[in-house]
């Protein structure tokens, strides 16, 4: 009894739940990879930094990749070839295969091949209707497509509230739906408050931010659809008595970068650092040190798994509506706030709102309850649920 998985390559936040479902579930896990790029290092254009994550992406199960880099293979994901799929499934001989998504390409392409291979399929993507805007033949041409694709998975697995809402409006029945969380895993990180005693002070030390100061980390890509700038024109916004007690730490780095650095010293003056590009095993005491989190994306965040991270270390966040997990994870008053995508004034209102969350341990706690049921536990057991469903138990 064996699951494959098919995506382009190697994923941080994916690879753990393989792990996952061998050892505890006892599924055997093959995945098929299209590239290693992300295990050998690749230049990612958003972050504009050459980079292998340093988390274990491989052990705990099986893989076998279509190509590699090193044999002239893709360096990213919209490069990745489907060549040598069916070979790759058939040395597999899976139960059933999971497919992550339908773009880019490759993951239709893998698709039609478990489908042509008469493979029960699982399908889990990131699925949601908010992230992007679409004109009418567009948005009729992407609805009849979905709705056929739908039709032809075996399980449906939604990560979240906006996941399920996508796949109810598209008429995908009830016992079609299982939930499998999107998640991430904890292991590179010291999250918890004895690490917070340990990382806080120091940090804010070698930043040269003093005790009484509220700072704000961003932590991804300085891109335009990540909305940093906004941030920084929303602070701009605050009474002058508030705006001076606030410190943004950017953890990443972009095609931004420099607008950024020239935003934050035009008056009003924001203070600022920027720290580049930081991997997993770096992030846990710039989030002890913050006091918030802000996601201001303005488009295509069809989850935001740093408000997971944010949120594992106590951290409360401001997200904007176009953040996919916002509804499930981010409660207003309590673990967060939710403002209006692209206002700066929403934006600066959600500051002063959660001025109160910042810097309480009940508020650590409560953020900490909320992400508990999206971790990789229970997003294998999604995915067990659904294996067992379509493959009958000898």
């Amino acid at each position: 009894m064996s699951l494959a998985v098919i995506e382009t390559h190697p994923v941080q936040y994916h690879a753990p739940v393989y792990r996952e479902l061998q050892k505890t579930w006892g599924i055997p896990v093959t995945a098929i990879y299209g590239s290693d790029f992300s295990v050998a290092g690749y230049r990612d254009r958003e972050f504009g930094a050459t980079f292998a994550w340093d988390s274990d992406l491989l052990s705990g199960y099986s893989s076998i990749f279509l190509d590699r880099v090193v044999d002239g293979g893709a360096v990213s994901d919209t490069e990745v070839s489907a060549h040598g799929l069916r070979d790759a499934l058939r040395r597999a001989k899976p139960n059933a295969v999971m497919v992550l998504g339908y773009n880019p390409r490759f993951h239709r392409q893998a698709f039609f091949a478990a489908r042509r291979a008469g493979h029960p399929i699982l399908f889990r993507g990131e699925t949601t209707d908010h992230a992007r805007s679409r004109g009418v033949v567009k948005s009729w041409v992407r609805e009849n497509a979905l709705r056929w694709l739908y039709q032809r998975g075996d399980r449906l697995l939604y990560v979240g509230q906006r996941s399920l809402e996508h796949y109810q409006r598209h008429g995908c029945p009830a016992n079609k739906l299982v939930f499998s969380p999107y998640c991430v895993d904890v292991t590179p990180f010291q999250w918890d408050e004895s690490a917070r005693v340990r990382f806080r002070a120091a940090t804010r030390s070698t930043l040269g931010v003093r005790g009484d100061k509220k700072v704000i980390v961003f932590s991804g890509k300085l891109s335009v659809r990540k909305g940093p700038d906004l941030l920084l024109r929303a602070i701009k916004q605050l009474p002058p008595e508030t705006r001076d007690q606030m410190v943004v730490v950017f953890l990443g780095s972009g095609e931004l970068q420099d607008a950024l650095h020239s935003l934050a010293r035009q008056s009003p003056a924001v203070s600022a650092h920027f720290l580049g590009f930081q991997n997993q095993t770096q992030l846990s005491p710039y989030y002890h040190a913050a006091d918030l989190l802000a996601l201001p994306s303005v488009v295509s965040e069809t989850w935001g798994l740093v408000v997971n991270d944010a949120l594992h270390h106590g951290l409360p966040c401001l997200v904007s509506t176009a953040v996919g997990c916002a509804p499930d994870l981010v409660e207003p008053g309590v673990t967060g706030e939710v403002f209006a995508t692209g206002s700066e004034s929403s934006l600066a209102d959600a500051i002063v709102k959660a001025l109160p969350l910042m810097d309480r341990a009940e508020v650590r706690a409560k953020c900490r309850e909320k992400v508990g049921g999206y971790t990789i536990e229970k997003a294998a057991e999604g995915i067990a649920r659904a294996f067992s469903a379509v493959v009958p138990r000898t």
